[in-house]
């Protein structure tokens, strides 16, 4: 029953999350007050309208609670719980098709000629897919043929939202997956000005967009990040939002060639000062996938940046908060 109405100086006992009495603007925890014969008394200090919860206090009626396009949360489903629904509308998950290529891969497990490698970026690019919510499908490996290629490439389009391969796009006599895909559907462009992951192709085949990432993991992944990554937001509706790296002072010099974007690989401490600061990894190439394991994140180095020096502060994107 609802409690009943309250005078002026008057109080009385309610249980948390109870509605207050009518004429109620205040509430005092029971362990800070005292009860004696002649009535409550109140400690000092005390705010009016403390630890009461006024009706649409969290969100008022008819404004948004959850946007179109954003990518669910945890907090966004105990919000949809709060207001009272029990389903909302969501797009489903992206299904894409992942292919490795190349005559020198072997399967992880299986025999390797001794000129040969185990095929580690398709296992990668699945496992950050499906970390995105694709429903990332391991189409295995195609080799190095141009017509094969063509085919498989037609075959996945059926049925897939993407189409993402690793390897095969740079420029060597046996790199055929852009003409490949010139001759399945068409390609849109090709390279990059970012470092590592300059040769990525994308385009169309069979109207399904097509990605064709490096064949070098550290390429693979860091062109996943920040260029596949915008493009399955749009495709499944959510709204993209560039990822703001963390600044981090850096503790080493460097001399580039401006031109590109570059995603260092960094290890980040905390200095005496109490400022978190970057140091290099020591192995830098683009297939040294160590250089991903041991390292804490990319520092991002703007294309017209020729020179970084200790005490410069880069933006530090740490792989614990990119997936």
């Amino acid at each position: 029953a609802a409690p009943s109405a309250l005078s002026a100086r008057a109080a009385d006992r309610i249980f948390t999350g109870a509605a207050m009495p009518d004429g109620a603007d205040t509430v005092v925890m029971q362990e800070d007050v005292e009860v004696t014969p002649a009535g409550v008394v109140l400690p000092s200090g005390i705010v009016r309208g403390a630890n009461r919860r006024p009706a649409g206090e969290d969100i008022a009626r008819g404004s948004v609670a959850i946007p179109a396009g954003r990518r669910l949360r945890p907090q966004d489903l105990a919000l949809a719980a709060a207001i009272g629904r029990d389903a909302i509308p969501v797009r489903r998950a992206l299904r894409v098709a992942v292919f490795s290529t190349g005559n020198e891969l072997t399967e992880p497990g299986g025999a390797r000629a001794a000129s040969g490698i185990h095929d580690s970026n398709r296992v990668m690019l699945i496992a950050l897919l499906r970390r995105l919510g694709a429903d990332a499908r391991d189409l295995g490996i195609l080799r190095d043929d141009p017509d094969v290629l063509a085919a498989r490439l037609r075959e996945a389009a059926q049925g897939h939202d993407l189409i993402l391969t690793s390897g095969g796009v740079s420029v060597g006599e046996e790199d055929h997956v852009k003409n490949a895909v010139a001759a399945a559907g068409s390609l849109a462009f090709w390279r990059l000005a970012i470092k590592p992951g300059r040769p990525v192709a994308m385009g169309v085949v069979a109207g399904t967009p097509f990605v064709g990432l490096p064949g070098n993991p550290v390429a693979a992944f860091v062109t996943l990040a920040f260029v596949v990554r915008p493009l399955l937001d749009r495709l499944s509706g959510a709204v993209h939002t560039e990822p703001r790296g963390m600044p981090v002072r850096a503790a080493f010099a460097l001399s580039r060639k401006p031109g590109r974007r570059e995603f260092l690989r960094v290890c980040v401490h905390r200095a005496a000062d109490g400022a978190c600061e970057a140091t290099l990894f020591p192995r830098r190439g683009s297939g040294t996938i160590t250089s991903l394991t041991g390292s804490d994140g990319f520092a991002d180095v703007p294309d017209h940046l020729g020179r970084i020096d200790p005490g410069d502060f880069l933006a530090f994107h740490a792989f614990a908060a990119m997936w």
